[in-house]
């Protein structure tokens, strides 16, 4: 027994270590290592034998006492549990059943861990569908109509699927349960394995005769509008949801929901980052380098923007609150950046080159001159900055 780990450190638990996770630790391991998943691995299949003997005896309150104070060594020479059954060691008396239906249930399609019969109400799947809005309809919110194709009850034989006059009867081989309850035999002896009623599909009835109308489904399909209430805020790829607008119920089960996405369209002009819309503006010349008033487009219509004279291309400037509404509220509001972009002027005439030069010299871009010869400059670099001015904005 001196080889053996630790049964604690084997499935990965504190020795304080509760029932629910021994089991969720033991059952985890055993879906890893199990037989059926790993063929022909050796090496899973001990890890597989070792980790069911970890739980084994550790599920047991008897048993983990006496390894809790003996070890390995309250299970030598027979005691407790050595003895025949799987790999040497002896399961009889285990608590097994439940875990390896959940296990095998996992493996082989079914699943014994929710014991509710199928037949019961069951919620309708969802529907998913698309619509497609523009920038602005995202920033304010919209009212979009979609036509989709819904389910309803059918209206020849109510929803139960019968011919008129007749009725579903309960089906033989569940019993009316909507499961079955299959029996196999295992390593570790038999195993119960619950599966979803190959006859009546968990519907626990039989339609004999099926109404003509719905083919014995027992919903029609037709085509409906439906009204899409979008919401100010949203953002490319996400969704809304319209309750109970989905796919009908089962068993008196209510219907699924309608997932809408919205897809928006891109602006020419706004970019969008969460809450906040990024654009560019383009200033002239003579608006850099003089300053002025100019017009900036936003969502909310131009507004007009103060610039000061010497304004740098790439500079950015804040618009607060002219972003987008936060979809929990819409009075609060992101912000637009703006990045100006001042444009060089190009198929200058002579008068404008002239302008230009002179401009360049009065603002020192010539060999230095006197005190005197400066004081003229700056009379002549005003001069020139209220020529230039009309000059580019003509």
């Amino acid at each position: 027994m001196a080889d053996k780990r630790d049964y604690y450190e084997v499935l990965g638990v504190d020795k304080s270590a509760d029932d629910a996770t021994l089991k969720k630790a033991y059952r985890k391991l055993a879906k890893k290592y199990h037989p059926d998943v790993n063929p022909g691995d050796k090496e899973a299949e001990a890890k597989f034998k070792e980790a069911t003997e970890a739980y084994t005896i550790l599920s047991d309150p008897e048993k983990r006492k006496q390894y809790d104070q003996f070890g390995h060594a309250a299970f030598e020479n027979g005691g407790g549990g050595a003895g025949g059954g799987f790999g040497g060691f002896d399961f009889n008396g285990a608590d097994m059943g439940d875990i390896f239906g959940d296990i095998f249930g996992d493996l082989f399609g079914g699943g014994s861990r929710s014991r509710r019969a199928n037949n019961g109400p069951m919620k309708g799947a969802n529907l998913r569908a698309r619509v497609n809005i523009t920038f602005e309809e995202a920033v304010f919110g919209c009212e979009k109509e979609l036509e989709i194709v819904l389910k309803d009850e059918c209206t020849t034989c109510h929803g139960t699927g019968a011919k008129p006059g007749t009725s579903p009867t309960t089906c033989p081989k569940c019993n009316g349960e909507g499961q079955v309850v299959y029996t196999q035999q295992s390593m570790f002896g038999m195993v119960r394995n619950v599966q979803t009623c190959p006859d009546c599909h968990g519907t626990g009835k039989i339609i004999k005769d099926k109404c003509s109308a719905c083919r014995g489904t027992g919903y029609t399909s037709s085509r409906k509008k439906i009204q899409v209430s979008v919401p100010a805020g949203i953002d490319n790829g996400q969704s809304i949801r319209i309750r109970e607008k989905g796919e009908p119920g089962t068993n008196g089960g209510p219907r699924g929901d309608l997932l809408v996405e919205v897809n928006v369209a891109r602006h020419p002009i706004f970019q969008r980052q969460d809450m906040n819309i990024f654009s560019t503006a383009p200033l002239t010349y003579a608006q850099a380098a003089l300053g002025g008033t100019v017009r900036i487009n936003t969502v909310d219509g131009d507004v007009e923007y103060e610039v000061k004279p010497g304004t740098q291309t790439d500079t950015r400037i804040r618009l607060k609150g002219k972003g987008v509404p936060s979809l929990r509220n819409k009075n609060v509001r992101g912000d637009h950046y703006v990045t100006f972009v001042v444009q060089v002027p190009t198929n200058l005439n002579e008068e404008a080159k002239e302008a230009l030069r002179k401009f360049d010299e009065a603002c020192g871009n010539r060999p230095k001159e006197s005190s005197e010869g400066t004081e003229k400059s700056e009379k002549k670099k005003k001069s020139f900055m209220d020529k230039l001015k009309e000059t580019f904005e003509d």
